[in-house]
């Protein structure tokens, strides 16, 4: 399982996508936007959305962050 998150801010909008990969399959793409928020909090978010996404899954015994 390969989560892979990024955010960036822009006119004071920040976007997080998000694609979630099982072996060489793409599972899903997600796409969110909030407003009002900094380049800090939107990487925070990223990688609070990934682990909450990530302990939802079946079978997953370890996560690992990369920065």
């Amino acid at each position: 399982m390969l989560i892979i998150t990024d955010a960036s801010v822009k006119n004071n909008v920040a976007t997080l996508v998000s694609y979630i990969h099982r072996d060489q399959e793409i599972i899903t793409k997600i796409i969110h936007h909030a407003t009002n928020i900094n380049s800090t909090e939107a990487k925070l978010f990223a990688i609070r959305y990934g682990i909450n996404y990530t302990t939802h899954l079946q079978d997953i015994n370890h996560i690992s962050l990369s920065y």
